[in-house]
């Protein structure tokens, strides 16, 4: 039954994205598709992580310890669990999240629920506070169109595409080929292509409640 599943997000709530989005961008990106996702199915919505990772060498805010986020993940699931809550999606908007992928099997061993940890989100995003995410914050009216001139100017906001980030750049090949877009293409607003990437994020969640209701 969808009651007995719960759906929570996880972002980052401090880290710097450039002119033209907020610095909870990718936090309320995860709790809009969590949401949805929830109204969608019958779902429990659960909130938002206050803690997030990120990756060594990427210095973009204020980010944790990888074992005080999985410490607080394993707080919330324990409290869930009270609940009633047996199967649990954890919806990924920031990509600095993605190591507590590999924990998932370990936490639903030790908390006995079933888990699954979502990252469409970041599938889709492409380069850090780039065309895609601006399009998807365009969408939720988080995005301030009127500073995107100002956005790329990387002396200013280096963490734009990574592109002013030149420790990541020489340490993470896929940092490096993100940085090259952003300085080839620039980036641009389209609110249309963003609401349709948030329906497809939206979609993938609702498909993972519907498997762990089987």
């Amino acid at each position: 039954m969808s009651k007995e599943i719960g759906v929570l997000a996880i972002g980052s709530h401090e880290e710097r994205h450039g002119a033209a989005l907020p610095p909870d961008t990718d936090a309320k990106i995860a709790t809009y598709v969590a949401r949805e996702a929830s109204k969608r199915t019958g779902a429990k919505f659960l909130g938002v992580l206050k803690k997030s990772y990120e990756f060594p060498g990427i210095n973009t805010g204020v980010h944790h310890e990888l074992a005080e986020v999985l410490d607080e993940l394993r707080s919330v699931l324990k409290e869930t669990k009270k609940m009633g809550i047996k199967a649990v999606v954890i919806v990924n908007g920031h990509g600095g999240n993605i190591p507590l992928r590999e924990h998932v099997p370990l936490l639903e061993k030790e908390l006995g629920m079933r888990l699954v940890f979502n990252s469409k989100i970041i599938e889709l995003e492409g380069p850090h506070a780039g065309t895609v995410e601006l399009s998807m914050g365009a969408a939720l009216g988080i995005t301030d169109e009127s500073k995107i001139d100002e956005h790329t100017d990387f002396t200013k906001y280096p963490e734009v595409g990574f592109v002013g980030l030149r420790e990541a750049r020489k340490r993470y090949r896929w940092a490096e080929k993100l940085a090259h877009q952003v300085e080839k293409e620039g980036v641009a607003v389209d609110r249309e292509m963003g609401l349709k990437l948030l329906e497809l994020a939206i979609d993938e969640v609702v498909r993972d409640i519907h498997k762990l209701q089987i």
